[in-house]
């Protein structure tokens, strides 16, 4: 199963996506980093300060993801129409087969969550062909002014722990195979222990 999302352009003009189910997934992850990052930035930069072209200027936020012979690039960026998140797909049709092919499409940054909650109730209807494993329940913890979430989930490629560091500037995860937790468990207590007996000399 897949999921194809097009842009339709004044003319008639159409962008297209393609996504397995298992990179909608991850998509809908990345959304949930822009639409976070989207709600931390100030007001735009008033149209009189903007370039004169009606071109993007840098971007805002920037993430990359690339599975099998396609890429996708994901661009939060700003012109004087206002902000917006730009995809971009290319796909390696391999070697003797001519340059990559690429589309792109924009979604005003105003719509980012009803856009990801209507992706994601796709996945739910449709993405699971099996009963979903029973996991976990997340949780999360503060330290500082860091909030940390560890989130349990299932893909096809098995079981995984997910911990993200959020804090009011930024987001950073890391995905750590079910097969591994005991080792990570066992080295964060080692190292536990390790500094107990430093600080107690």
């Amino acid at each position: 199963r897949f999921l194809k999302i097009a842009e339709v352009g004044a003319g008639g003009n159409k962008s297209r996506l393609t996504l397995s189910m298992s990179v909608a997934v991850e998509f809908r992850d990345y959304l949930g980093d822009f639409i976070e990052h989207y709600a931390q930035l100030g007001p735009s930069q008033p149209p009189e300060l903007a370039q004169a072209a009606d071109e993007p200027r840098r971007a805002l936020k920037s993430e990359f993801l690339v599975r099998e012979n396609r890429k996708y690039y994901m661009d939060l960026k700003e012109n004087q129409r206002g902000r917006f998140l730009r995809i971009r797909q290319t796909v390696n049709r391999g070697p003797g087969l001519g340059s990559t092919q690429g589309q792109t499409i924009a979604l005003p940054a105003q719509g980012l969550i009803e856009f990801r909650d209507a992706l994601a109730k796709l996945i739910d209807d449709y993405g699971v062909e099996e009963e979903p494993a029973e996991l976990p329940e997340g949780t999360s913890l503060t330290v500082d002014n860091k909030r940390f979430f560890f989130d349990v989930g299932c893909n096809k490629y098995g079981v995984f722990l997910r911990v993200s560091e959020v804090k009011p500037t930024y987001r950073n995860s890391i995905t750590v195979p079910y097969k591994v937790w005991a080792k990570f468990g066992h080295t964060f207590c080692k190292y536990s222990d390790e500094m107990k007996k430093i600080q107690e000399k």
